[in-house]
């Protein structure tokens, strides 16, 4: 007996520290492996949006460069109609030096004689200032042949009166426009390389002004041929001007109507409104594609580009045109921008409101594209991070729980070797008792074999332990269900689990309520299930050796009856922690690790399967150091003549009555 003991002992010392080695077995790379991919989805967020943004700002620059473009190229027609009658006029290289009125005048019926849209000027004149006396105006009479004197119409008046201050030299002329010098250009001394005409550049368009108010352009002229009949004196240094008036109603509603379906139109009309308007506190509307755009009851526009530029800077006299130098606009900065500078604006006031082009899309904002581009990329590339996140997360739970797996199926080993080695031991030990000639007498024979059987027993129970949990797993289990009588139920624990309870020297206690219905369920599934109970008890009852098994009846919420078989002990108790996992398959709590119980991990687990396999259910109170209650519910069988037949590995209950 004593070498028994000895086997035993180190047996189940040897598989209890190899199973306490593997508990302790960590795996600090997970929290490690779990940042990692945090920071890599991170920075995969970052560079996804980042990328949207560039995406995003590439889309706007490649709309703003598509809608500025056509802009400017509506601009260069709108400035080509402006521009045709002064290149016809030709002033100068020498502004007019060597050329009479006749010669303006027959250059400007050449003109209207060939030119497309000659409805586009109205009149031209000549506005002479360079006399001494009272200037005069002339109006070129192309129908007529002619040049005659014509009364100052109200429209102009303003015009003419700038002109006749800034005459006192062509230096002083081209600068009409700018209303900073204009007060004190009569006093101002003419610059000698331009009061000759030979040093001008030979450019038709230099020197051109424009009044936007009127519309007119005009043009500063050098003295003049004088007729062979005139005695009136010139003025030396003095000049006249010229003065070509536009038919602003052939550019409101022929040139610019042409223009906006050229650029802007498409096969089902005009792809964006536009209009031509002058801001200010009063806006006013030169021309509009749509009653209802360009007054500001339309909403904003998309794009806004200042038709006649920003006023040219004077250099020495010179002016530089923004359309031989000027630079392209960024691309944030296609909604609002000027055009090249055509001719250089007369200014009236300190802050002169210029002719605008505004345009807006018929569809939406061109922004709304922009955005709506924008929201689908991030929208695609949220989805793209949730999905590789989610695989991530998938991937790693996947990775955890068959890491946890594995270390349970090594505990279920480690487990069920110790609960095999020790009957095992046991019986070999007492086999070789017996071979050696140890044993002599009846009473050591009956000793021995009832070590034996008692060994034994607890195989069976352990194989068929495994066998069950095979059988769910693989879903081939089926139960035959019946009424059951409560004292049945527990006649039968009591008296298959008699020899575990003599052994462990445990007091049990039953308390069942008279008159209990029957149950319905499996006898030998209802025994299996209270048998592990009790068998739990008793590993985990501690110094307290007593064990209350009670049944009573319990009446449903919905008029239905069931039974409560509880099973108490007054043991170590379950933490709440631990609780939601404890009918988990191979679960042992690190507690009753470390207080070296045995066990396989399986008997609750298949203790709550076979109470949900005959349609019942498995609960449990407990608390540390107190103890714990398992409680079995069975549906109470109020018809005896009720038959029962098989509920299969899901649980499914079918009934036929008899």
């Amino acid at each position: 007996m004593k070498s028994l003991r000895l086997i035993m002992k180190s047996s189940s010392d040897s598989t209890t520290s190899s199973t306490q080695l593997r508990f302790k077995k960590t795996f600090p790379f997970w929290p490690v492996l779990v940042l990692g991919m945090v920071v890599l989805l991170t920075i995969v967020a970052v560079l996804q949006f980042r990328w949207t943004s560039q995406i995003s700002e590439a889309t706007d620059a490649q709309i703003g460069s598509s809608v500025q473009s056509l802009m400017m190229d509506w601009h260069l027609d709108l400035y080509r109609e402006f521009s045709a009658v002064c290149v016809a006029l030709q002033v100068g290289p020498d502004s007019g030096a060597r050329d009479g009125w006749k010669d303006y005048l027959q250059r400007y019926a050449d003109w209207t004689g060939s030119a497309a849209n000659r409805d586009m000027v109205e009149n031209v004149y000549i506005w002479e200032v360079s006399q001494r006396g009272e200037p005069q105006l002339l109006r070129l009479d192309v129908d007529a042949d002619q040049i005659e004197r014509w009364p100052v119409p109200a429209n102009l008046e303003g015009l003419l009166a700038r002109l006749r201050t800034n005459s006192s030299s062509l230096a002083v002329a081209l600068s009409a426009w700018d209303l900073h010098d204009s007060s004190n250009q009569g006093q101002s001394e003419p610059d000698k390389n331009l009061s000759h005409g030979h040093n001008m550049p030979s450019n038709a368009l230099l020197g051109w002004q424009f009044d936007a108010n009127i519309p007119a352009i005009v043009h500063p002229i050098v003295h003049h041929a004088r007729p062979a009949d005139s005695r009136s004196v010139v003025m030396q240094r003095a000049v006249d001007w010229i003065v070509v008036v536009p038919n602003f109603s052939t550019v409101q509603n022929q040139i610019l109507p042409d223009l906006a379906q050229r650029y802007f139109g498409g096969r089902e009309g005009l792809e964006y409104n536009l209009a031509v308007v002058v801001p200010g506190s009063v806006p006013r509307l030169i021309y509009s594609s749509d009653e209802k755009f360009g007054t500001g009851r339309a909403g904003a526009p998309e794009a806004t580009m200042n038709i006649f530029g920003p006023p040219p800077e004077s250099m020495g006299g010179h002016f530089r045109q923004a359309a031989n130098g000027g630079n392209s606009l960024k691309s944030a900065e296609w909604h609002s921008f000027s055009g090249p500078v055509w001719f250089p604006t007369i200014q009236y006031s300190a802050r002169q409101d210029p002719w605008v082009l505004v345009l807006q899309h018929r569809n939406g904002p061109l922004q709304a594209v922009v955005n709506k581009v924008r929201q689908r990329n991030l929208t695609i590339s949220a989805l793209v991070l949730l999905l590789l996140a989610a695989t991530m997360g998938f991937l790693a739970t996947a990775s955890l729980r068959a890491q946890k797996f594995a270390k349970l199926q090594m505990e279920f080993v480690a487990s069920v070797s110790h609960e095999l080695r020790t009957p095992l031991t046991a019986i070999f030990s007492a086999g070789e008792n017996i071979k050696d000639g140890f044993v002599n007498g009846q009473s050591n024979l009956t000793h021995y074999g009832s070590i034996v059987t008692s060994q034994a027993r607890q195989l069976v129970d352990l194989v068929d332990r495994i066998l069950l949990f095979a059988s769910i797993r693989n879903g081939k289990i089926q139960y035959e269900l019946r009424p059951l009588q409560v004292s049945e139920i527990l006649q039968r624990v009591r008296k298959t689990a008699a020899g575990l309870i003599e052994e462990s020297a445990y007091t049990v206690e039953e308390h069942v309520e008279p008159g209990l219905p029957f149950v319905v369920g499996n006898l030998p599934a209802v025994c299996g299930c209270l048998e592990n109970l009790i068998t739990n008890a008793l590993k985990y009852s501690g110094r307290d050796g007593r064990i209350r098994i009670s049944a009573t009846a319990h009446e449903l919420e919905h008029n239905g009856k069931e039974i409560r078989i509880s099973v108490q002990d007054h043991g170590i108790g379950i933490g709440s922690s631990e609780l939601p996992h404890i009918f988990e398959a191979f679960y042992r709590s690190p507690e009753v690790a470390a207080a070296q119980i045995r066990g396989t991990g399986l008997g609750l687990f298949l203790a709550k399967h076979l109470a949900e396999a005959m349609g019942g259910r498995l609960s449990v109170v407990s608390e540390v150091g107190v103890g714990s209650i398992f409680t079995l519910h069975l549906s109470a069988a109020e018809e005896q003549g009720y038959k029962f037949s098989a509920v299969g590995p899901r649980g499914e209950v079918v009934t036929q009555n008899e």
